[in-house]
This record gives structure tokens, sequence and C-alpha cells, in this order.
């Protein structure tokens, strides 16, 4: 083997031990790009601010749905609000949520129980399972609502005219839809 060949293998092998036991620096999940990625809702920032930019992006509404993204308030425990995907329904009331950075930071959790307990049952306080209790949360969090995977239906549009010709070849306008 020559002088060359084996420099390149110890510079390699020095450079593989060097990787092994240096630790990784990546930053810990949080939940706004998570739901983003499980959601396919295209929102960015902070999670409190996901409602507002929802409007005229996304329907929003107060019922729960498979596939759409729970927005929580912010509040004095959380401050920047908190966004979770519904992943099933199971009553008006109840849902399973799949989230990220609740129970244990960073960490991912899905198919966590979740219930409304707002006294008008549109979403605006809920109660969410929390892992180190092992149940429901002591306390409820305030949420803004659902924002839902579909664009907002554009309203209907005028008919379009569309011009045609008669047997005598004058031109008429119709209404087409």
């Amino acid at each position: 083997m020559s002088a060359g060949f084996r420099a390149f293998f110890a510079t390699f092998f020095l450079a593989l031990s060097t990787l092994a036991t240096v630790p990784a620096s990546a930053g810990t999940l949080q939940c706004a790009p998570f739901a983003r990625q499980v959601s396919g809702i295209d929102l960015h920032g902070n999670a409190n601010t996901w409602w507002g930019q929802a409007e005229g992006r996304y329907d929003r509404g107060h019922e729960p749905r498979v596939g759409s993204v729970l927005a929580f308030a912010s509040s004095r425990s959380m401050p920047v609000g908190h966004v979770a995907m519904v992943s099933k329904v199971v009553s008006g009331r109840e849902v399973l949520l799949t989230h990220a950075n609740w129970s244990y930071r960073g960490g991912i959790e899905r198919d966590v129980r979740a219930i409304d307990v707002s006294p008008n049952n549109d979403w605006t306080d809920v109660r969410v399972w929390y892992g180190p209790t092992g149940g429901l949360g002591l306390r409820s969090n305030p949420a803004k609502g659902f924002i839902y995977a579909s664009a907002p239906k554009a309203a209907d549009a005028a008919p379009v005219q569309i011009a045609s010709a008669d047997a005598t070849g004058a031109a008429a306008l119709r209404a087409a839809f």
C-alpha cells in the first residue's frame, strides 16, 4: 500500500471517529413545523399567529375534521400558542390529536385524547392528554378553532357569456353555466 493511500485512510478514519463522538446539534422539534408537515397547511411562524394567518387562505371553523389543525390561543402557560392536527374525530366533543412538543420537549405524540370543555360546545376551551400525568391535563387551554386544509370557496362567479351565431348568421349572447 502506498504512503498516500495510507494517509488517505488514516485521515478518513480520523474524520469518521470525530463525527461519531460529536453530539447532534439539531434544534428541538416544535409544534408549528410538525403540524405544517402532517396537515399540509402551509402557514409559518408561531402557533398563536396561525388562526389570523389562515383568514382568507384556509377555511376555519369550530367543527373538528380529520386533517384539520386545532389552533390554541396564547395563554400564560403557552405564550406562543400551540397547533395540533386532528387525526380522528371521536365525537363532536372529543378528538384524537397528533402533535409535537406538548408533553415532552420535542416529542411527537400520536392519537392523544382532547376534549372540548367550552360552555358553548365550540372548541374554545380544550383539555388535552398530558404524558407526565397519564391522563387529561389538569387545566384547560384556550383555543381559537380549527383550520381546515382546504382553501376557502370562491364566491360564485358571474355566468360566462358565450357568443354564438344563429341560422341567419346574427351573433347572439347566451349565458353558460
